[in-house]
């Protein structure tokens, strides 16, 4: 199953997650410090909360496709090439309490795009050196 995901860095993250609860109608598939995630089923979406520095506005973070496989990653890595995007590929890299394969893309306005698969937890928010993530 793939999903849209969207990434939103946030001034206070308790607040946010009690609002996304409440919209979404469902708790954080993960919460760790200064992170949540929601696996929404309906719409189908993966919403992830950074917190960011207090007093600033909501903003968005980044962009991704949520997908099933390494494999899935490794295609759409294929099309983005064959298509004519720049892509940046991050094997086995750790990102958002997260292992990850992926493959970065950015649009016209330089928003990041990120096409992944989670393949175990992590300990850490931090991105690796060198990663486009958070």
């Amino acid at each position: 199953m793939s999903r849209v995901q969207l990434a939103l860095r946030v001034p206070d993250l308790d607040a946010s997650v009690a609002f996304y609860s409440k919209l979404f109608g469902t708790e954080p598939a993960k919460l760790r410090d200064g992170y949540a995630n929601f696996a929404i089923a309906e719409p189908p979406l993966k919403l992830v909360l950074i917190e960011g520095p207090a007093g600033e506005a909501t903003r968005m973070d980044h962009l991704g496709v949520e997908v099933d496989s390494t494999e899935a990653v490794h295609t759409a890595t294929t099309r983005l090439g064959e298509v004519g995007l720049a892509t940046d590929v991050e094997n086995d890299t750790t990102c958002c309490y997260a292992l990850q394969d992926k493959v970065w893309v950015h649009g016209p306005g330089q928003e990041p795009w990120e096409v992944y698969v989670v393949k175990a937890d992590a300990d850490t928010l931090a991105k690796q050196q060198g990663s486009t993530c958070c």
